[in-house]
C-alpha cells in the first residue's frame, strides 16, 4: 500500500474495490505521527452492499458444505499466512511491536485454522446442521420432533474495534463463513489501512466466493438502516457505544441478532498460599505485566483490577515494579524495544483523562502518564505512555468503574473468599478472569464464586503454567465474551459461534419425512434389503436406510463361562450363579455385554474384502435387556449417515444397531462406524 497521504483507503463491495467520494480524514502512524492515509466511506452505496451478499454470497456459500467451506478456511488461512511480512510492516505504524503483530496476526490466522479444523471434525458434511436426538411425540413412534439449523439468509455485519485490525475481523469472519452466511466488515478506522490489506489479500486469493467478504472503510452512514430480521450485527468496542448500536430502530424493529464485546474491567486474583518464592506468586507477577505491556494495555482481555491478599500488597507491587522497569518503550523497528505505541494520541489522551479520575481513589506506585523514556521514537510525535501500575482502595467505586484503555492496571487488597469474590463482581461483568493460586479448593471457590459475572476464566499454577495461553488470550474454542458490561454477548466458542449464525427450527413428522429432511435414518423410516449385504456397497451405492438383518444366534452356557476366562472379566453375574441369583436386575448367570456386541458383528460382518475399509468404533452403546443363556439374538443393521471426506477416496458411515432376543425386544443398541470406499475397490 502506498504510504503517501493522498491515498484514501478503498472499500470493497457489490464486487468491486470503491473509493469514497471525499477527501477522508486523516490517519497517522502512532509512532512517528506520520499521516499514512485518509479515510471516508462517502458515496458508498450500504443498502445495495448488503443486498449483494444476501443475493450473490448467501447463495454461494449456501451451495457448498460444511466441510467445503472449512477447506476453504484452510487454504485461505495457509495462503495469509505466506503474506505475514505484508501484515507486520502496516502493524508496526499501528504501534504494535513484532510479537503484538503475532498476537494479532497470526492469533487471527490461527483462529482460520481452528475453525477449519472444527468444521471438518464436528461438522457434517451437508449444508444442514442436525441437534440433538430426536424427540418421541407419540407413544406409536410415527410422530417426531428434531431440532436442525441453517443458515440465516442474511449479512454477518461486523462492527470492529481499533486494537486487533487484523484477529477482529477473522475471529467473526469465521464461524460465519462456516456458518454459510455472508460478512461485511467495518473496521474501526485508527487501523483500519491493516484490515484494508487484509480483505485486500483474502480478495485477491480468489479462493471464497464473491460475496461472501465485502469491506466498508470509514463510517457505517446508514448501513444499519438497511438491516432485516435474516441479518447480524457484531460490534466489539466501547459498551456506550454498544448500548447505542443496540437501540437502533432497524435491530430493534426487525430483531436482528446482535452480539456485543464491550470493555470491561477484568481481574486477576492471586491466592493466600501463593506468597513470594512459590511459582504461583512469580506467574501472577509476571502474568500481571504481560497484560499491561502486549499491544500497550490495549486489550479487551487486559487485567485492569488485580486482587491481591493484603498481607502481599506490597510484595505483588515491588515485584511487578522490577519487572515493568525492565520494559523498554519506543520504535517497535528497534529489535530491543518491548512496548510500542498507543493506537493514536487520541486514544493516549483517553487514557490520562481515565487515569485521573482512577488515582481519586488510590495512587501510583509505578510509572508517570506524563513522561516516559523512549528508544527511536519522539514522546511528542508518537501516540506513548509509561505503564502504570495503581493501589487503589477496592471500597471506593472508581476502579470498578472507570477503564484506562492502555498499560494500566490497578492493586487493590482483600481478606477473604467472600471479599475478593464481591469485589470481582462490583466490575458488573468481564470479559475475562484469572485465578492464581495452588489451593484447588481455593480456586473453586473463586470460580464458582465469580463465574456468573464472566465469560472466560484461567486458573494458572504450577502444573498448567508451561502450556497456558495466558489469562488475556481468546481461544477459538472457547466463548469470547461476557455478560453486564462486557455486553452480554458470545462470540467464536467453537461450533456455538457457528450456531450464531444459524436459525433452530423444531421440525415435526414422520420418521421416513425427519430421515429426508436431515438426511439421516430415524427409527420407523423405511430400511432397505435389496439382497445386496451393504458392506459390500461403495459410497457411491450406498443409500440411507440401506440395511442386513443377521440371526438369530444362540447364547449358551459355554460360551459365557469362555469369555469370561478368555477376557479375565469374571464378575460375579457371569460366573456364580448363586450370587447371580441374588442380583434384583439379573436373578441368575448372564451373558456379558461385550460378548453380546462381539455375537452381533460376527452376524452382520461381510467377511470378504471389499469397500468396508475400516471400523473405527462404536457410540452410544447402552444395554437394555439382560441375556441369558439360551436366548437367541438377531442384529439388525442398518445405514444411518454418510459424510463423504474431502480429498479423500472414503468417507464415514455411520450404521445403526439393534440387537433383539427371541421375544423382539431390544437387548443393546449402538452406533457402528465404519471407513468406506467413495468407490468399488
Amino acid at each position: 500500500m502506498a504510504q503517501g497521504a493522498s491515498k484514501v483507503l478503498r472499500s470493497y463491495t457489490s464486487g468491486g474495490w470503491r473509493v469514497g467520494e471525499a477527501e477522508g480524514a486523516p490517519l497517522h502512524d502512532a509512532v512517528t505521527g506520520a499521516e499514512v492515509a485518509r479515510i471516508s466511506s462517502a458515496g458508498i452505496d450500504m443498502a445495495a452492499a448488503l443486498e449483494h451478499g444476501r443475493a450473490v454470497g448467501g447463495p454461494a456459500l449456501r451451495e457448498l458444505t460444511f466441510h467445503q467451506r472449512a477447506a476453504l478456511l484452510k487454504a485461505l488461512a495457509s495462503h495469509l499466512r505466506e503474506h505475514r511480512e505484508e501484515l507486520y510492516e502496516l502493524s508496526a505504524r499501528t504501534g504494535a511491536t513484532l510479537g503484538d503483530s503475532k498476537f494479532d496476526i497470526d492469533g487471527g490466522i490461527g483462529v482460520l485454522f481452528a475453525y477449519s479444523s472444527k468444521g471438518r471434525r464436528e461438522l457434517p458434511n451437508d449444508t444442514v446442521y442436525v441437534e440433538g436426538n430426536v424427540e418421541p411425540l407419540s407413544k406409536g413412534g410415527t410422530f417426531l420432533g428434531q431440532h436442525i439449523a441453517t443458515p440465516l439468509r442474511g449479512v454477518a455485519v461486523q462492527i470492529n474495534a481499533f486494537n486487533f485490525p487484523a484477529w477482529g475481523p477473522l475471529e467473526k469472519f469465521a464461524p460465519a463463513f462456516l456458518a454459510g452466511v455472508p460478512s461485511l466488515i467495518k473496521p474501526a478506522s485508527q487501523t483500519a489501512y491493516l484490515t484494508e490489506k487484509l480483505v485486500e489479500l483474502i480478495v485477491e486469493s480468489g479462493l471464497i466466493p464473491e460475496g461472501s467478504l465485502q469491506l466498508i472503510s470509514g463510517s457505517a452512514g446508514d448501513l444499519l438502516d438497511h438491516v432485516t430480521g435474516q441479518d447480524l450485527v457484531s460490534f466489539t468496542g466501547s459498551a456506550s457505544t454498544a448500548q447505542k448500536l443496540r437501540a437502533h430502530p432497524a435491530i430493534v424493529r426487525n430483531s436482528v441478532r446482535f452480539n456485543a464485546e464491550a470493555d470491561s474491567l477484568n481481574c486477576s486474583i492471586l491466592g493466600p498460599d501463593a506468597k513470594p518464592g512459590t511459582a504461583e506468586f512469580d506467574l501472577y507477577v509476571k502474568q500481571l505485566v504481560t497484560e499491561m505491556t502486549v499491544k500497550a494495555g490495549q486489550k479487551c482481555t487486559a487485567i485492569r483490577r488485580a486482587f491481591v491478599p493484603a498481607e502481599l500488597l506490597d510484595d505483588v507491587a515491588e515485584a511487578a515494579g522490577e519487572r515493568l522497569t525492565k520494559i523498554k518503550i519506543g520504535n517497535p523497528s528497534n529489535p530491543d524495544v518491548r512496548m510500542g505505541a498507543l493506537a493514536s494520541l487520541e486514544q493516549r489522551e483517553e487514557v490520562r483523562r481515565s487515569l485521573k479520575a482512577l488515582q481519586g481513589a488510590g495512587n501510583i506506585v509505578f510509572g508517570d502518564p506524563e513522561q516516559v523514556e523512549l528508544i527511536d521514537a519522539d514522546a511528542e510525535k508518537g501516540a506513548f505512555i509509561s505503564p502504570v501500575l495503581l493501589k487503589a482502595d477496592p471500597d471506593r467505586a472508581e476502579p470498578h468503574e472507570v477503564e484506562a484503555f492502555g498499560p494500566v492496571s490497578t492493586l487493590m487488597p482483600y481478606t477473604s473468599v467472600e471479599q475478593v469474590v464481591d469485589y470481582a463482581a462490583r466490575g458488573q461483568g468481564s470479559l475475562a478472569g484469572s485465578v492464581v493460586s495452588g489451593d484447588a479448593v481455593f480456586a473453586r471457590d473463586v470460580v464458582l464464586g465469580v463465574a456468573p459475572w464472566h465469560g472466560r476464566l484461567l486458573v494458572l499454577d504450577a502444573d498448567d503454567a508451561k502450556e497456558s495461553t495466558g489469562h488475556g488470550s481468546p481461544m477459538p474454542a472457547l466463548v469470547h465474551g461476557g455478560p453486564g458490561r462486557a455486553g452480554g454477548g458470545e462470540e467464536m466458542g467453537g461450533i456455538r459461534g457457528v450456531l450464531h449464525h444459524m436459525q433452530r427450527t423444531a421440525v415435526q413428522g414422520s420418521p421416513a419425512v425427519l430421515s429426508q429432511v436431515t438426511g439421516r435414518w430415524v427409527e420407523g423410516a423405511p430400511r432397505a434389503t435389496d439382497g445386496v449385504h451393504p458392506f459390500r456397497k461403495s459410497l457411491a451405492e450406498l443409500k440411507i436406510g440401506d440395511s442386513v438383518v443377521a440371526g438369530p444366534r444362540q447364547v449358551t452356557d459355554a460360551d459365557v463361562a469362555h469369555f469370561a476366562e478368555f477376557t479375565g472379566d469374571t464378575f460375579y453375574a457371569h460366573t456364580d450363579e448363586d450370587a447371580a441369583r441374588e442380583n434384583p436386575l439379573f436373578g441368575g448367570i448372564v451373558a456379558h455385554g461385550y460378548l453380546v456386541v462381539s455375537f452381533a458383528a460376527g452376524l452382520f460382518v461381510s467377511p470378504e474384502p471389499g469397500p468396508v475399509l475400516a471400523n473405527y468404533g462404536l457410540e452410544n452403546l447402552r444395554f437394555l435387556t439382560p441375556v441369558k443363556p439360551g436366548d437367541a439374538l438377531t442384529v439388525t443393521l442398518t445405514c444411518k449417515q454418510i459424510t463423504p471426506r474431502e480429498n479423500a477416496d472414503y468417507g464415514e458411515v455411520r450404521w445403526d444397531a439393534d440387537v433383539t432376543n427371541d421375544d423382539q425386544e431390544s437387548v443393546a443398541k449402538y452406533d457402528v462406524l465404519t471407513l468406506v470406499s467413495k468407490e468399488k475397490r
